[in-house]
């Protein structure tokens, strides 16, 4: 697939764990442009979700793309297991 088909099939999706929290949406994609793979996934937490109670409203958090285990309607990831902020 070109690169440039699948940022625009990616670009704006819902993603959630593989236990079905959901994290955010997609804002960009990270391209290893010496081999030619996608690197990670650009999130931006949104909040009340999974990953914004993990990382705090941080736009731009990074998901490595080996945590990625499909894109489809939405893109699921492997669960993040990590304590929340503390208010």
């Amino acid at each position: 697939m070109a690169s440039e088909q699948f940022y625009s099939r990616v670009i704006g999706k819902d993603i959630f764990t593989d236990k079905g929290a959901y994290c955010g949406k997609v804002l960009d994609i990270e391209i290893d442009l010496n081999r030619f793979r996608v690197k990670s996934l650009v999130v931006n937490a949104i909040k009340g979700s999974y990953l914004y109670n993990i990382v705090g409203g941080n736009k731009g958090v990074i998901i490595p793309y080996a945590m990625v285990k499909a894109i489809g309607d939405i893109v699921i990831i492997k669960h993040i297991s990590a304590s929340p902020l503390e208010e």
